[in-house]
C-alpha cells in the first residue's frame, strides 16, 4: 500500500492520520490474467487502485470487443458512471496481466471526502481523467491510427510491449493485420540506418 500512499502524495500532502483512515477502508484483491473485474450490465461497486498489473476497458459491439483504453499500474480506475450512479455499467474491465488491486466502496469513498487530503486527491484525479479522456476523443477524431501508434511509441513504449496485438489494434480502431503493416513500416527505415 506504500505505492498508493505515494500515488496520492503526487496530488496532495497526506498526514499519517488521514492515511490511516484511508488505509482502513481499502481491501486487497489479487486478480488472475484475463479475469473480468466488471461485466457490462453489472453495477461497478468499487473504486480501485492498481498496484501491479495491467487492465483493459472494453465494450462489446456486434459481437466484437472494442478496447476503450488501458490502465497501467500505479493508477486508480473504475467505471465512473456506474460507480457514482450505481447503475449498470456499459463497459467491461479485464486484467490482461496478473494484477494486485486495492478496492474501496462508494460509501467508504464518500465518507473519506471529509478528509482534506482525500477530497483534494479525488478532485484532482477526476480532473486528470477528464483531461485524458478529452485528449483521447480529440485524437480519435483528428488523427490516423498510424499517427496515434507513433505517439504511443514515444509516450507509452513499455505499455506497447505488454498489450496483446489484438487489443492494441482494437484500441486504434484497425484490424490486427493493419497494425502489423504499420509496425513493419515504422521499423523498416530504422534498419537502413
Amino acid at each position: 500500500m506504500n505505492q498508493f500512499r505515494a500515488f496520492i502524495q503526487n496530488y496532495t500532502s497526506l498526514p499519517d492520520s488521514e492515511w490511516a483512515a484511508i488505509l482502513s477502508c481499502m481491501e486487497e484483491r489479487v486478480v488472475k490474467k484475463n479475469e473480468i473485474l466488471l461485466h457490462e450490465g453489472k453495477v461497478c461497486r468499487y473504486l480501485y487502485f492498481v498496484e501491479s498489473g495491467l487492465l483493459r476497458f472494453f465494450i462489446n459491439k456486434d459481437g466484437s470487443d472494442i478496447t476503450k483504453f488501458f490502465t497501467l499500474a500505479p493508477y486508480c480506475f473504475t467505471s465512473q458512471v456506474s460507480f457514482t450512479t450505481e447503475q449498470a455499467a456499459k463497459e467491461n474491465i479485464q486484467a490482461i496481466e496478473p494484477s494486485v488491486i486495492w478496492q474501496i466502496t462508494l460509501a467508504q469513498a464518500n465518507a473519506l471526502l471529509e478528509l482534506r487530503s482525500w477530497n483534494t486527491f479525488i478532485r484532482k484525479l477526476i480532473q486528470e481523467v477528464q483531461q485524458y479522456t478529452e485528449e483521447i476523443l480529440q485524437e480519435i477524431q483528428t488523427e490516423t491510427a498510424e499517427l496515434r501508434y507513433e505517439r504511443m511509441l514515444v509516450t507509452h513504449s513499455p505499455l506497447l510491449q505488454r498489450v496483446p496485438l489484438k487489443y492494441l489494434a482494437s484500441y486504434l480502431g484497425i484490424a490486427p493485420q493493419s497494425l502489423s503493416r504499420i509496425r513493419k513500416k515504422l521499423v523498416a527505415p530504422s534498419k537502413l540506418t
